[in-house]
C-alpha cells in the first residue's frame, strides 16, 4: 500500500526560508526563539561595557539554568524574563541578575509600544493548577500512576497511539482567549511571531509569551508518567525537553498538514476548539530515519476524528498528517516533548525493531527465512539417510 505522500520532518521553525526539511535530509533541530521580533541588535549604553557583543542569540541555550525574577515588580510575567535570558549574548549569561533583568527590560521597552504592551489576559494560566486544568479522571490517573490506571482512561484506537479526556472545558476557553489576545498584540504592534514549526504558517509558540514554565510541568508531572509505561523504548522514561505551541486551521490559517513525522520523542496533541468540520488526523505507521517512506501496511491506518479537551498521545516518529478543515475554526494545543539521552544513543544504534514497525516487519521475514533454510536443511539431511 502506497503512502499519502513523501514523509517530511515538522521541526521547529528557523530565521531560514521557512520550508520543512525532508526527513531523509540531515537536518539540525532547531530551536525557537522567546521573540522573534526582539532578534534585533539592542544597545544599552549602561552596560555597554564588558559585555561586548549586544546581539540576542536566535536558537536559546538550553544548558543554561536561567535566574528566576518571581520577585520582580513588573507588567510582564516573570517567566518572560527567564525564558529571554537564555537568548542572551554568551557574554551575558554569567553577568549579575541585576544587569541582565537591565538589559532585558530595556529590550522589552525599545521594541514594544508604550500604553500596548502584551499583558496577560488570564494570569492564572501561567501557573500549574491541575484542578483547573484537567478532567477528574485524567487527575486520578495520574496520581494512581500505574498502567493499570492509564488503561483506565484511555483508548488505543491504533497501536502506540493513546486517546483520553484531558483538558475541562473552561480551560480551552481561557487559553483560546488567551491566545487570541496574544495575536491582537502581535497584530497592533506589527510583529512578525515565530512560526510553530516548519509546516504550519498559522498559530503561536506558546513558550514565547511566558507558558513555558507551566508547560515544563505538564510534560514532568503530567506526560512523563504516561511515557515511562507506554513510549520507554523511544526515551519515554528520560524526557527533559519540550517544544510548546498551538495551530490553528480554517478558512485564511491552514487548511491541511501533509504527511509528516514530528520532531519529538512523545507527541501530545489536544483540540482547543472551536466549531469546525474535517481536521481528521491520519495516521500510517512508526518508522526510523531508514523506513521513513517505506509503505503502509493494512494495519497501520488509522482515521482519528478531533473532540475538543480530548488529547491524543504518540510517537513523534509516528507518521500522520491531518485533512483538509472543510468549516469553520479548528485550534490544536501540542506538545512535543523531547529526551536528549535518546537522540544521544540513538546515533550509535542500527537496529530500531523495538519500536520501527518496517524494522520489525523485515526481523520477521529474516526470522522466517531462516527458520525456512533450517528446515529444509533438516529434510535434506533426514532425507539422505533414510
Amino acid at each position: 500500500m502506497s503512502l499519502d505522500g513523501a514523509v517530511d520532518r515538522r521541526e521547529d521553525t528557523s530565521a531560514g526560508n521557512g520550508l520543512a526539511a525532508p526527513i531523509l535530509a540531515p537536518a539540525p533541530v532547531l530551536a525557537p526563539a522567546p521573540l522573534s521580533a526582539l532578534r534585533a541588535p539592542v544597545p544599552l549604553s549602561a552596560l555597554r561595557a564588558p559585555y561586548g557583543d549586544r546581539r540576542l542569540r536566535l536558537n536559546p541555550n538550553k544548558v543554561h539554568k536561567p535566574d528566576t525574577y518571581e520577585d520582580v515588580q513588573s507588567e510582564f510575567d516573570p517567566s518572560i524574563y527567564s525564558s529571554l535570558e537564555r537568548h542572551l549574548p554568551p557574554s551575558m549569561l554569567e553577568a549579575p541578575r541585576d544587569a541582565k533583568l537591565e538589559f532585558m527590560r530595556e529590550i522589552l521597552a525599545r521594541y514594544l509600544p508604550e500604553g500596548d504592551r502584551a499583558r496577560p489576559l488570564h494570569k492564572e494560566l501561567y501557573n500549574m493548577h491541575p484542578l483547573s486544568f484537567f478532567v477528574p479522571s485524567f487527575i486520578g490517573a495520574i496520581r494512581e500512576n500505574t498502567e493499570e490506571g492509564f488503561r483506565k482512561i484511555i483508548s488505543e484506537p491504533s497501536p502506540g497511539v493513546y486517546s483520553f479526556s484531558m483538558l475541562q472545558p473552561s480551560f480551552c476557553e481561557l487559553l483560546l482567549s488567551e491566545v487570541q489576545n496574544f495575536e491582537k498584540w502581535v497584530a497592533a504592534a506589527k510583529f512578525k511571531t515565530m512560526r510553530p514549526n516548519t509546516m504550519n504558517k498559522y498559530g503561536a509558540v506558546l513558550d514565547d509569551f511566558g507558558f513555558e514554565a507551566m508547560l515544563n510541568k505538564l510534560m514532568e508531572e503530567f506526560i512523563c508518567p504516561m511515557s515511562r509505561v507506554f513510549f520507554s523504548e523511544v526515551g519515554g522514561s528520560t524526557l527533559d525537553s519540550h517544544h510548546g505551541f498551538v495551530v490553528e486551521y480554517g478558512k485564511d490559517k491552514d487548511v491541511k498538514l501533509d504527511f509528516h513525522v514530528d520532531d519529538s520523542e512523545v507527541t501530545l496533541n489536544v483540540c482547543l476548539g472551536k466549531q469546525f468540520s474535517g481536521g481528521e488526523l491520519f495516521f500510517r505507521g512508526v518508522r526510523c530515519d531508514q523506513h521513513v517512506n517505506s509503505e503502509t501496511q493494512p494495519e497501520e491506518i488509522l482515521e482519528y476524528s478531533h473532540v475538543p479537551g480530548q488529547a491524543i498521545l504518540h510517537r513523534g516518529r509516528h507518521r500522520h498528517g491531518a485533512r483538509p478543515t472543510t468549516s469553520g475554526y479548528r485550534i490544536n494545543l501540542l506538545l512535543w516533548c523531547r529526551s536528549s539521552v535518546f537522540r544521544e544513543m540513538k546515533k550509535y544504534q542500527q537496529d530500531f525493531s523495538s519500536w520501527c514497525g518496517e524494522c520489525q516487519r523485515e526481523k520477521r521475514i529474516r526470522q522466517r527465512q531462516s527458520l525456512d533454510a533450517t528446515k529444509s536443511a533438516f529434510l535434506r539431511t533426514t532425507g539422505s539417510m533414510s
